[in-house]
């Protein structure tokens, strides 16, 4: 007999499939594997049966997909499939012009009004894009205003600021 908490077995819907893509894909932009899910969590989540739920083999509860969420650090609407033609639309949205690639991990080393008004910023732009690394991050040419002013700096002076602050990625 199941409860409510318990998680429904061989249920394969179009949106149990999707939540699961969701789930992989979270999981990946992490770089963590099944069996580290698994580990890291005190084997709250077990391997087998984070695949079941990444196939949409498995449907997972709301209680464990909230607990998921808060394991992977991420706003629990994250995992959940969105509508494809808007965020497709907000991912095209952007021609490639004028991209920065930004170090969120020397980002968090720093303090301040100004660098704490970015990290939310960019927690919110992350959300946006479904982007969940949580080690770089594109700025893209339209978020160049909203960091010039948070940096109380001139918008084609941005670049060179970050720069300064060594928050600008490189892969050397």
């Amino acid at each position: 007999m199941s409860t409510f908490d318990d998680d429904d077995e061989g249920v394969s819907s179009p949106y149990s499939r999707k939540i699961g893509a969701r789930l992989r894909n979270i999981r990946r932009q992490k770089r963590l594997s099944l069996q580290e899910v698994e580990l890291n969590s005190t084997l709250e989540f077990k391997a087998s049966v984070l695949g079941a739920y990444e196939r949409g083999e498995r449907a997972i509860s709301v209680p464990r997909l909230e607990r998921l969420a808060r394991f992977y650090a991420v706003p629990i609407d994250q995992l959940l499939p969105r509508d494809e033609q808007l965020v497709s639309e907000y991912q095209s949205s952007d021609q490639g012009a004028g991209k920065l690639v930004l170090d969120l991990v020397k980002l968090n080393y720093l303090s301040g009004g100004p660098f704490e008004m970015l990290q939310r910023f960019f927690r919110m732009i992350q959300v946006q894009r479904q982007d969940f690394n949580g080690k770089v991050l594109t700025i893209r040419t339209d978020d160049r205003r909203a960091i010039a002013a948070m940096l109380d700096v001139p918008i084609d002076e941005v670049e060179s600021r970050l720069e300064a602050l060594d928050l600008l990625y490189r892969t050397e």
